[in-house]
């Protein structure tokens, strides 16, 4: 059990584990639907969140493993109350390759979405709103937000980070995750505003805010590498002595 979090398995070679908030989060949906529909609502609840989850592993596990063909490893996925994060070894630098390991991960969920057309009507946007659902049309618009959300242009999620490369092909990397970050912060923003006061939808704002920190975290995370790579490079260039050049006349 590392810090904080509890291991389950490994999904080759990648170690799954969860946060222990996750299971405070089990707990409420339980809670939740006990309190509407007794043992029958609790169980349909936690299963449902489990379901939901399910997804989210299957979504960074595409991340993982385009990752992991680019030569970063991924050792763990790390499950919290707001979804799931890849644990990267290192960041992608070449621009090219954090817009494809970015863009695995939604496509996992529209590939789930177009099997799962082949076996249940895709539901209405009036059965969508009233949650008349049917359980594998539960798993399409599931899967269909999960994918659509996560390519929002909201730094550190998937859109954010293909902004990221997109401005990494003109501007230096720093200068780049500033900008992506910044960018995040006004939508993140606009977000927060939209679910509170359009919405009524307080959790949706914390999301946006959650959202808002870890891009802020790890634009440090990249200003401390660069910071480091710059020291260390002066430091060999002022340890680099040239060899002194011969004078000594040819026989």
């Amino acid at each position: 059990m590392q810090t904080g979090s509890i291991r389950l398995f490994r999904i080759r070679g990648i170690q799954l584990s969860v946060h222990f908030t996750f299971l405070l989060l089990i707990g409420y949906v339980a809670w939740q639907g006990w309190s509407s529909e007794g043992s029958t609502g609790a169980i349909v609840n936690v299963v449902s969140i489990l379901v939901f989850f399910a997804c989210v592993v299957l979504h960074e596990l595409g991340h993982s493993f385009v990752a992991r063909a680019f030569g970063v490893e991924v050792p763990r996925i790390l499950l919290l109350p707001i979804g799931g994060m890849a644990e990267f070894s290192g960041l992608p630098r070449r621009p090219a390759h954090e817009i494809l390991i970015a863009l695995a991960g939604p496509a996992v969920n529209f590939a789930l979405i177009l099997l799962l057309s082949f076996f249940t009507p895709i539901p209405t946007w009036r059965a969508v709103i009233s949650l008349d659902l049917e359980p594998l049309q539960l798993l399409f618009v599931m899967n269909l937000m999960m994918g659509t959300f996560n390519l929002l242009p909201v730094f550190p999620m998937d859109g954010g980070r293909v902004l990221r490369a997109l401005l990494a092909q003109r501007l230096p990397y720093l200068q780049a995750t500033r900008w992506a970050v910044g960018t995040g912060k006004v939508l993140g923003l606009a977000g927060i505003l939209v679910m509170v006061f359009v919405f009524r939808h307080f959790m949706g704002a914390v999301l946006f805010l959650f959202i808002m920190i870890a891009g802020e975290l790890e634009y440090r995370t990249v200003l401390r590498q660069e910071t480091e790579e710059r020291r260390w490079r002066e430091l060999l260039d002022r340890l680099y002595v040239r060899p002194p050049e011969s004078h000594e006349s040819l026989p």
